[in-house]
């Protein structure tokens, strides 16, 4: 049974893996169109690489460092692991913005001779996909490649049956295959953390720097060749939206699926009750293959648009589709395999770990978070498109200046936290009642099984805003900026629909590594006493760490920002023949202030939640973390929805109003008033509505504001609860018996 799940899951990967190389090629092939549009996408490539190759030679250097502490502390198999996990989720990076930055071009080619929204969107989508087929399939590898080598080969998962886990060659401290597991997972969370932060920081800031003064000051069009922020906002599209995405998902996909692996393991060596070695070695199976059948989902989801003939011009429900197909067939697979797998395990064994729908348990826990998941899309949806009301409001507001704009886009995303935090809780509760605190971690990983669909819609946002970027400096037809907007704008939406998905996935990861936490220093008792005063003083500390957090973070975007706002000031003033065209702006000195600006400011933020709970457990205790982490979790989840729902309602406003939204309602009020027979001299629109107006100026300065909450902040915030919780795993078996607190209580006789 074993060998032939191991094989279903390797399956999935080849296909994947192969299905993203084919899509990468037929995308490369493509022609790239003028040789003003070759021009530029080199130019952006050319940045994006330049920028990868530095920020990884910085990780480098701090994942050797980490790699060499867990060989010391932890043991030799965490330490490969960890590796492994760094290397597959920078890969995930690396591929995602290679092909970004080729697909972008053959995008904006795509609609300029076809002036045709479904032929554009598929050139656009099958370039994500590159990025999500990978996601899934080099987690899936990495995973499915710990497994062979350390659990099965190494004997690591007889050591946990056996009870014959050996310990680190210098501390002395226990190394079970639980500790190589948060070895991979560490790794990944790592290069996801800085990928993200510095990713984000660079593209908010070339961002910002770009709109503050070619838009609001200059008047000039959204990426118009004359500013000199341009190419610098491009390149961070593609480090940053992209690259950043990638290794974001592939933590939290991994994070999911090894917490449940964890959980497992941490059940059977502390519940008497739970003796069955053969369910153990099922339990840890079912999170893999059910995430291989679900990469399998994944790959029809997403042929139903690369291979559907015709697409229509609803871009949305295209994409909808995609993603309930592979959401669908997940489902039903994942009620074949559960039975499979489950329907031998005595009833009283299946029970004496929480599971109370006999075989089906697994499965409908996991499906608990599969719903979850597209609930809270859909309310993400709702508060950030501008088809709906919420976003069409904060656009409405803009006509009274950016006051009210930003403090109806506040309201908004405050507004916005509270439906999908009840959704989770109502998730969690269900997981938990049909399938115990393992149930919770199926939770987790069914809300992403089919993650490289949802990666895949997620990508192709930011290959469509290249397009329009390349479109614009190129001076092609307004239809082709237009296609390309429109694309833009629904991956705005679809943006905010894949961070719900990591922050409520997160949710359920945390809580599932928690009980893995407490079992790793406790050996037998689950009860954190948020009474004791260590617990409840480490999540008041935790609560408020997700806001010290991301103040450094937008802290570093506006340094960043700051200096790219003085550069394209001083190129305007300086070189007036660069706004009357006769004269090209100076891109490259750009491109260094946001590379420099993102490589110098990302540094604090990332060591910072990397140094936090271990320096904390080291001087108060276990206790104190385990009120950390309790705390930061509670107070990250609802930042993050607030700040990828702000952020993203913030940027669709100004996109309504791009669009004539605000033009056509303007229409719909003096058409009445005629009907009426009453004058429209009293409408209270400006004359002009549109791009150039108040309105639009008040909306692009929302629109800054919500740049580093949607795309730096918010995406950072789910891996910090998960890095953080990982570490903390992972070290706790040395402060949980080596901390500062206990020394002074043993001294003073407590």
């Amino acid at each position: 049974m074993e060998n032939l799940l191991l094989i279903v899951a390797g399956a999935a990967i080849i296909l994947a893996v192969a299905y993203a190389v084919f899509n990468f090629f037929s995308v490369k092939k493509l022609e790239e169109g003028t040789e003003k549009m070759g021009e530029i996408a080199d130019a952006i490539r050319i940045g994006a690489n330049t920028f990868i190759k530095y920020e990884y030679k910085l990780v480098a250097i701090i994942g050797a460092v980490i790699a060499v502490v867990v060989f010391i502390v932890i043991s030799w198999q965490a330490a490969i692991a960890f590796i492994m996990g760094a290397v597959l989720s920078a890969a995930a990076g690396w591929v995602g913005m290679k092909i970004a930055t080729y697909a972008n071009v053959r995008v904006t080619n795509r609609a300029r001779e076809s002036k045709d929204l479904g032929k554009t969107l598929k050139v656009a989508f099958k370039g994500g996909s590159v990025m999500g087929l990978c996601v899934a399939g080099f987690a899936l590898l990495g995973l499915v490649t710990v497994y062979l080598i350390f659990g099965l080969g190494a004997g690591q998962i007889n050591d946990i049956i056996n009870d014959t886990i050996g310990t680190n060659f210098i501390t002395g401290l226990k190394a079970s295959f639980t500790m190589t597991l948060s070895g991979y997972a560490l790794g990944c969370s790592i290069i996801a953390m800085f990928n993200r932060v510095g990713g984000g920081i660079y593209t908010k800031a070339a961002d910002m720097g770009a709109d503050l003064v070619g838009k609001t000051e200059a008047h000039i069009p959204e990426d118009d060749p004359r500013n000199p922020a341009t190419i610098a906002d491009n390149v961070g599209d593609n480090v940053g939206d992209v690259a950043g995405l990638g290794s974001d998902l592939l933590e939290s996909y991994v994070g999911a699926i090894l917490s449940a692996v964890m959980l497992a393991c941490e059940l059977f060596m502390h519940t008497a009750e739970f003796t069955d070695a053969e369910f153990l070695n099922k339990l840890m199976l079912f999170p893999i293959v059910f995430a291989g059948c679900g990469l399998i989902a994944c790959i029809i989801g997403i042929s139903y648009i690369v291979i559907k003939p015709r697409l229509s011009k609803n871009v949305h429900m295209e994409l909808n589709v995609a993603t309930w197909i592979s959401a669908g067939v997940t489902v039903v697979a994942g009620i074949v395999l559960s039975y499979l797998m489950f329907k031998d395990i005595p009833a009283e064994t299946m029970k004496s770990i929480g599971f109370r729908v006999s075989e089906f348990s697994p499965w409908l826990a996991a499906v608990c978070g599969i719903i979850a998941g597209i609930v809270i899309g859909v309310i993400s949806e709702y508060y950030t498109s501008y088809d709906y009301k919420p976003t069409k409001k904060i656009s409405h507001a803009s006509k009274e200046g950016p006051a009210l704009t930003v403090t109806q886009g506040l309201a908004n995303g405050m507004i916005s936290c509270m439906l999908p935090v009840v959704v989770l809780a109502v998730a969690i509760f269900g997981s938990y009642a049909i399938a115990g605190m393992y149930g919770v971690a199926c939770a987790a990983f069914g809300m992403l099984s089919f993650v490289a669909a949802t990666v895949s819609v997620d990508t192709y946002g930011p290959i469509s805003d290249n397009a329009g970027g390349i479109a614009e400096m190129s001076g092609l037809d307004e239809e082709v900026r237009g296609i390309t907007d429109k694309l833009d704008s629904v991956g705005n939406t679809t943006a905010a629909i894949g961070k719900g998905f990591a922050i409520g996935s997160a949710a359920f990861a945390a809580l599932s590594l928690m009980t893995s936490y407490l079992y790793a220093f406790t050996g037998h008792d689950l009860v954190l006493d948020i009474i004791n005063p260590l617990t409840l003083c480490g999540a008041l500390c935790g609560g408020a760490l997700p806001f010290f957090f991301s103040g450094l973070l937008i802290e570093a975007v506006a340094k960043a920002a700051r200096k790219m706002v003085e550069e394209v000031r001083r190129q305007f003033r300086e070189n007036p023949g660069i706004l009357a065209g006769t004269e090209l702006p100076d891109y490259k000195t750009c491109i260094g202030i946001s590379s420099q600006g993102a490589l110098k400011e990302m540094r604090i933020p990332c060591i910072f939640c990397i140094l936090f709970p271990l320096v904390t457990g080291f001087v108060f205790g276990p206790m104190f973390v385990g009120g950390v982490l309790i705390g930061a979790t509670l107070s990250a989840i609802m930042l993050a929805l607030f700040c990828g729902n702000a952020g993203g309602a913030w940027d669709n406003a100004k996109k309504y109003i791009e669009a004539g939204g605000l033009a056509e309602v303007k229409a719909e009020i003096e058409k009445a008033k005629s009907e009426a027979g009453e004058t429209a001299e009293n409408v209270v629109f400006e004359e002009n509505v549109g791009k150039g107006s108040p309105a639009h100026d008040a909306a692009v300065v929302g629109d800054t504001v919500g740049d580093p909450l949607k795309d730096t902040v918010g995406p950072s915030l789910d891996i910090l609860i998960k890095i953080m919780s990982t570490i903390s795993l992972v070290a706790v078996v040395v402060f949980s018996q080596y901390n500062l607190f206990d020394v002074i209580q043993r001294a003073i006789g407590a």
